[in-house]
């Protein structure tokens, strides 16, 4: 039997600790290192954290000094579950892939990160291919419902003249740094202000659907722009991480607009809230193409966000070892699919 596949998990919020967990809770895996900053986790045992039984796989001790677990040798891949930004995840993924482990990352930018970080973008592919290592950024929205799936569909296409895509969802089981990022919980006023300031970004990830989109159909995009408005709550609505009274923001509508030539093409509608329930709001995933044949395709309700995100970054693991060695998108990837089985079975070369 192979050994098994060396994991260390880079954030323990709440995408990183229901990682650690699916991996946990497929055969084949390890984990052999855990960081987070939380004064609170460092020093307990990953199976303490989780609240899970102990075993073998999950007695690694959480460390706040990633050099004690980002070292050559020490582990086969890296899930790193800490920011969305690329500019802040660089220095992690940087010194993670100069130690030789393949790279899945859930930070939203990374899912196409050459749209903003053209250069960083370069550097990143430069030293993965020289560690022979494979970096990918991934996730349910960016790199699968708004992008990934709808860009699939159209392989059935003849032609396509316009695509509308729509995810109303339900933000409740994610936690804080995505409730910062869509102003939850601000007043009118500061969120109006936030998005001036660029302290509100809304969904991260529309402007890496995009360049997505451009990649898979060979265009160039013109007029691309984003628009975001607060969505006001009537009802008190709360999470385990924050709480809102009547009138104030609980969540964003985003809407990303994208014109091939002169006529629109792309729109994408994005209203993310907590608790939408609440107000009688059903979520769901919309994907609309008008072509030849028109597609729609409707999931009601929504492909939830959290389980969602946790299982791609989990089951792309496989499919990102095997890769050859660069900066990868979903695109570069087979399809993604759920682990059934011991992973050790789906990895190429591993003893």
């Amino acid at each position: 039997m192979k050994r098994k596949i060396k994991v260390v998990v880079w954030g323990l919020g709440s995408m990183g600790s229901g990682i650690a967990k699916m991996i946990l809770g497929k055969q084949g895996f390890t984990i052999v290192g855990a960081i987070d900053t939380d004064p609170s986790k460092v020093g307990r045992k990953l199976w303490d954290i989780l609240g899970i039984e102990e075993n073998e796989d999950n007695g690694c001790v959480i460390t706040n000094k990633a050099e004690e677990v980002i070292k050559k040798g020490f582990a086969d891949v890296c899930v790193m579950a800490t920011a969305s930004f690329t500019k802040v995840v660089f220095p992690s993924i940087k010194m993670a892939a100069e130690a030789g482990m393949d790279i899945v990352s859930t930070a939203e930018e990374m899912a196409y990160p050459r749209v903003l970080d053209p250069e960083l973008s370069d550097e990143m592919d430069r030293i993965a291919k020289e560690n022979n290592i494979s970096i990918l950024g991934t996730g349910v929205n960016p790199g699968f419902i708004m992008d990934l799936m709808v860009i699939a569909l159209t392989g059935v296409c003849d032609t396509v003249d316009k695509i509308n895509v729509a995810r109303i969802n339900d933000l409740a089981c994610f936690g804080k740094a995505v409730m910062v990022e869509q102003g939850i919980g601000l007043k009118p006023e500061e969120f109006s202000e936030g998005v001036k300031n660029d302290t509100v970004a809304g969904h991260v990830g529309f402007l890496q659907s995009f360049g997505m989109f451009e990649e898979a159909f060979n265009v160039k995009f013109n007029n691309v722009r984003q628009e975001k408005e607060a969505i006001l709550t009537n009802v008190p609505r709360s999470t385990d991480i924050v709480s809102v009274n009547p009138g104030d923001v609980a969540g964003c509508r985003q809407i990303g607009y994208a014109s091939l030539e002169d006529k629109e093409f792309i729109v994408m509608e994005h209203p993310q809230q907590i608790r939408p329930e609440l107000e009688n709001v059903d979520t769901g995933d919309y994907i609309s193409i008008k072509g030849y044949p028109n597609i729609d395709l409707q999931i009601k309700p929504e492909i939830p966000g959290g389980i969602a995100t946790i299982a791609i970054c989990v089951n792309m693991i496989p499919l990102v070892m095997n890769s050859t060695p660069g900066l990868k998108t979903m695109l570069d990837l087979p399809v993604p699919r759920a682990i059934i089985g011991d992973v050790r079975e789906l990895v190429d070369n591993r003893e």
